[in-house]
């Protein structure tokens, strides 16, 4: 057996201060739901785990119509789905956040995680980058602040440095008539990965019309990303069965799939055209609802 240090740092500077060190590849303990499996199969390696769950600032989960939500890099996704506040303002992200594994898993992975593993099919991320997150990054030079879209480059690649952290991820005001959800398709009924996942989010005017969009495709690509165009073409008009279908083909045009045992290339095109036609209905309806 491989000798394993442990660390429990009680600041964001003494956890960056330990993932400074050379030699030991340490790793951030967040959740521990994905990377304790790779470390057990050899996916990836490590001789020091600092574990972030006692740092304070990393547990800070707070969610207000005036200022957004701000979700703590060690906040564990079943806190987000059952946040009395959250899920009135971001009813897609938390939509999402419920739907990761199990309820054991879910006491235990968190949404900073759920990102930072990098997989492509990850249920919190389309949704994160439907309503504009960014993410607060600790390292040795300081705090930086990037938008959650350029977070994940690759399957299970990201831009943080080896001794950088997710310290927060911020999530702005919802304006009023916004409206977000989130959808995927799954071949069981429960604790499975997507074969697509959807996020939207539409901002509706009091005359109907919609002024913003964003539309964010998961498990169709190297990694989640917006499909800009499905998005700008919802703008300017109203929100309808007909502009909808609109969108979710243009989804269909920029996704970029693969055939693997879940589900061909084509078949995952089909079904990113579907669910976005319906997660913008369900935008759209919540954003009605909030006008």
């Amino acid at each position: 057996m491989r000798d394993l240090q442990y660390s429990a740092p009680a600041s964001v500077d003494e956890a960056v201060e330990l993932l400074a060190e050379t030699g030991r590849d340490p790793r951030v303990l967040a959740g521990g739901t994905d990377l304790l499996i790779q470390l057990r199969v050899g996916a990836r390696h490590s001789a020091h785990l600092v574990d972030v769950k006692r740092i304070p600032e990393m547990n800070v989960l707070h969610a207000d119509a005036r200022t957004g939500l701000r979700i703590g890099g060690a906040v564990p996704c079943a806190l987000l789905a059952e946040h009395p506040v959250a899920g009135g303002l971001y009813p897609g992200l938390v939509e999402a956040a419920a739907l990761i594994g199990s309820t054991q898993i879910q006491n235990r992975a968190t949404v900073a995680g759920n990102l930072c593993n990098g997989s492509p099919a990850a249920d919190t991320t389309p949704a994160l980058l439907a309503l504009g997150a960014t993410c607060v990054l600790a390292g040795p030079y300081g705090r930086r602040e990037r938008p959650a879209d350029e977070i994940v480059t690759g399957p299970g690649r990201t831009i943080l440095g080896a001794n950088e952290l997710l310290v927060e991820i911020r999530v702005p005001p919802p304006r009023p008539g916004s409206g977000d959800a989130y959808r995927r398709m799954i071949p069981r009924s429960e604790m499975d990965i997507a074969v697509v996942g959807v996020g939207a989010s539409v901002v509706l005017e009091p005359d109907g019309r919609c002024s913003a969009a964003r539309i964010a495709l998961g498990a169709v690509g190297p990694r989640a990303f917006l499909a800009t165009d499905a998005a700008a073409s919802l703008v300017g008009g109203p929100v309808d069965d007909e502009s909808a279908a609109r969108a979710g083909a243009l989804a269909a045009e920029a996704a970029r799939p693969i055939s693997d045992k879940r589900g061909t290339a084509e078949y995952r095109r089909e079904i990113a055209a579907v669910l976005t036609r319906r997660v913008v209905a369900d935008a759209a309806r919540r954003g009605r609802e909030n006008a």
